[in-house]
């Protein structure tokens, strides 16, 4: 167990008794950035080091941008849960958790500060500096388990963030007015959207039919990289916008 903060921006060193060993000695090539949900963060906090929680992340950042450690960055703290992202369903042994204090959609969900969004961009570049992570592996909770999870949603800034180095971005392709494909729909415009999907990550089966996990799939990627409406139809500002996404991966556009 880490006996002191991994990151010297850290501020306080408060223990979780929530974490393992990385499986098979995993090494952490995933950031997987959380809003903690909770109406106050010092509730969150005794939380994410409660041992019948069964919850914990490596790190926590109040409105303040104050940074708090929990778990050791060598360890596996228990973020994700049920999970999947590229193939992987073990989130938890190839990540590096961030919990960001904001209360969420149930409680008015209120904007995150630039004090708490400086510190987060110092935290991760931070961390980057320890281990390699790529640009497409800075995720959402939402990326790895549409559906289940929301955070940290349609309102936390992730241009901010690519600007500064971190994650994958491009400017989304403007709304139009067409209605987009949805739920049951079925043509070969829906399995190359679920391909696409796929190859970027998410956990989609390619079907031809427009059902309700593609749905909850787009709906994901929206809230992270469309976030001018989370309605869950691939209307062409949705597909384009991925598109360029998975080009700009590939290097074939910068």
């Amino acid at each position: 167990m880490t006996a002191a903060p991994d990151s010297k921006l850290a501020a306080h060193w408060v223990p979780s008794p929530n974490f393992e060993p990385r499986r098979d000695g995993r090494v952490p090539d995933t950031l997987i950035l959380h809003y903690t949900g909770m109406e106050s963060c010092e509730a969150a906090r005794d939380w994410l080091v409660n041992v019948e929680s069964k919850v914990s992340a490596h790190y926590l950042v109040d409105f303040a941008g104050v940074i708090t450690q929990m778990v050791g960055e060598a360890e596996r703290a228990w973020h994700a849960g049920q999970s999947f992202w590229s193939g992987e369903t073990d989130l938890n042994s190839a990540s590096i958790g961030i919990e960001i204090h904001n209360p969420g959609h149930d409680f008015d969900y209120p904007p995150f500060p630039d004090e708490q969004m400086r510190a987060v961009e110092a935290l991760c570049l931070d961390i980057f500096s320890r281990h390699a992570i790529p640009r497409e592996r800075v995720l959402a909770h939402s990326d790895i388990a549409p559906g289940r999870k929301r955070d940290p949603g349609e309102r936390f800034d992730w241009a901010r963030l690519a600007r500064a180095g971190i994650g994958l971005w491009t400017e989304p392709v403007p709304l139009g007015e067409d209605a987009g494909l949805g739920l049951g729909d079925e043509s070969e415009a829906v399995a190359e959207l679920q391909r696409d999907l796929k190859d970027f990550g998410y956990g989609v089966e390619v079907t031809s039919t427009y059902a309700r996990g593609t749905e909850t799939v787009v709906e994901a990627f929206q809230r992270h990289y469309r976030q001018a409406r989370i309605d869950g139809r691939a209307d062409r500002s949705t597909r384009e916008t991925l598109k360029r996404l998975l080009a700009i991966r590939s290097g074939a556009l910068v």
